[in-house]
């Protein structure tokens, strides 16, 4: 439930969350100065209040500088569910096609291709060379995501990142370095 506390002149406002297994108070501040305490089921009002004014200058401080941070949006399962299924077909045939193109220069044999929801990588190879991709490569300018295709397809030679992983990247993407930092800042988000 939400609340209001004035400390130190300023009005405070936090969630305070009962939690029947809590034994004490538990205070956090997260991104955008969002204030969460977590309270013990039969605390009393009055000793959350005390609580809080033990922490106000410390308090004060990280809604301070917390506030600055973008919060972290909640994960909605179902959505992400639906936009994996939506793009899944249409990254696969955009993987395929590029790999086949790709791999006139290179020769490369490789088992499986999949399309994932994965959370933290574009893409991956495996020992077995088995090719994944992250169903997002399909929101991707035609750079990045040759870029990803073809660092996964480079993986089935040399599966590191030494200096023969890169100049097989730099065969048919001279310019990678470029095409991976424009991937790093195009806003989508793995997390």
């Amino acid at each position: 439930m939400d609340k209001q506390i004035k400390l130190l002149g300023h009005d405070i406002s936090y969630t305070l969350k009962v939690n029947h297994r809590a034994r004490g108070l538990r205070l956090i501040v997260k991104a955008g100065g969002l204030c969460v305490v977590t309270a013990p089921k039969y605390l009393p009002q009055f000793l959350i209040n005390k609580f809080l004014s033990s922490k106000s200058k410390w308090l004060i401080e990280k809604i301070d500088y917390l506030s600055k941070f973008k919060p972290v949006e909640r994960r909605n399962k179902k959505r992400e569910r639906e936009e994996y299924l939506k793009y899944k077909d249409q990254a696969l045939i955009l993987v395929q096609n590029r790999l086949a193109y790709f791999n006139q220069y290179y020769n490369f044999k490789w088992n499986e291709v999949s399309i994932k929801n994965q959370k933290t990588r574009w893409g991956s190879c495996s020992r077995l060379g088995n090719l994944n991709f992250n169903y997002k490569i399909a929101l991707l300018a035609e750079d990045q995501a040759d870029y990803i295709v073809i660092h996964e397809l480079c993986h089935l030679q040399e599966f590191n990142h030494s200096k023969k992983f890169w100049a097989l990247v730099a065969k048919t993407i001279p310019d990678y370095k470029k095409v991976r930092k424009s991937l790093k800042q195009s806003g989508l988000d793995l997390s």
